[in-house]
């Protein structure tokens, strides 16, 4: 085999878990295959003749590439940007296929996503490539120009934030998480506040990211009382809701004249709503759905 076709061949087997790694990186899908691109153009243009672990260089190269991306999004958020939403993995109600699945190994819930958005860059890699794809710091360090003892320590934080967020784990019946999520949608639909109260947890929040185009709709809401109210004062019965999977939890999307408006993501544990995760954004949403159907014209 001719040694660009052997390059190509071993790029391909190591492309899943490579978008993983720029996925759990960056929140997003576009910015996650520019990685993977990145990775790919820098391969074939080096001499890989002497790399011994192929899968381990491209690593470096997406990381390294993620690991820029968030330093210039620090660098651009001069100013406080609203609420954002990381890029759900939407699937149909009926199941993830087999390139969903990869990227949501290690129940890499919206909720999580969410929390890794607040750490540092240095602190996100660090997590990312230890806890989640356990590469050793000593592999880590020279990412982030630090000493491994450094690199453990910024992966340490990282896990402390993970945990301080307390993050719920999600009821693994998805039976029992549609039941509640309709529940949910019944109440709102009926301007039932006491329905609503019984399927939220107490310590509810609600994430909503609207985009540009619907700043309005970008908030952060805490609190069964003050999630019910928002809920209620914005339900319509008459705008379709279609069952989807939200990186393999239960959730929603949202449709007008069959184009899609919103999609909610839930978090359910011991029967209640513990976070509800939402994207407005007609940009973004029009990307996130596109293999389902709508919004084609």
């Amino acid at each position: 085999m001719a040694e660009p076709d052997r390059l190509a061949e071993s790029f391909e087997q190591n492309r899943t878990r490579l978008r993983a790694v720029a996925y759990r990186m960056l929140g997003s899908f576009a910015e996650a295959d520019d990685a993977v691109q990145e990775a790919w153009l820098r391969l074939s243009r080096a001499d890989a003749g002497g790399v011994d672990n192929l899968s381990g260089w491209l690593t470096t190269v997406v990381a390294r590439v993620c690991l820029n991306v968030l330093r210039a999004r620090n660098t651009r958020r001069e100013e406080p940007i609203g609420v954002h939403v990381p890029d759900p993995v939407i699937s149909p109600a009926d199941g993830t296929n087999p390139e969903d699945e990869a990227l949501l190994a290690d129940s890499v819930g919206l909720a999580l996503l969410v929390v890794l958005e607040t750490l540092t860059p240095a602190e996100r890699l660090a997590f990312v490539l230890h806890d989640m794809f356990d590469l050793p710091f000593d592999d880590i360090a020279p990412m982030v120009g630090r000493s491994p003892a450094t690199a453990r320590q910024l992966a340490s934080r990282a896990r402390r934030r993970v945990r301080g967020a307390d993050v719920p784990a999600t009821d693994r019946d998805m039976a029992r998480q549609r039941e509640v999520v309709d529940a949910f949608f019944a109440a709102a639909h009926g301007g039932d506040f006491d329905g609503l109260i019984a399927v939220l947890d107490p310590d509810v929040v609600l994430h909503s990211d609207g985009g540009s185009a619907h700043p309005g709709m970008s908030m952060t809401l805490r609190g069964a009382a003050e999630v019910a109210r928002r809920t209620l004062a914005i339900a319509s019965p008459a705008a379709p809701k279609h069952p989807v999977l939200v990186n393999g939890a239960a959730g929603v999307l949202v449709t007008l004249a069959g184009q899609p408006v919103a999609v909610m993501g839930f978090t359910v544990s011991a029967g209640q709503i513990t976070e509800i995760d939402a994207i407005a954004d007609p940009g973004r949403l029009g990307r996130l759905v596109a293999g389902l159907g709508y919004g084609s014209s």
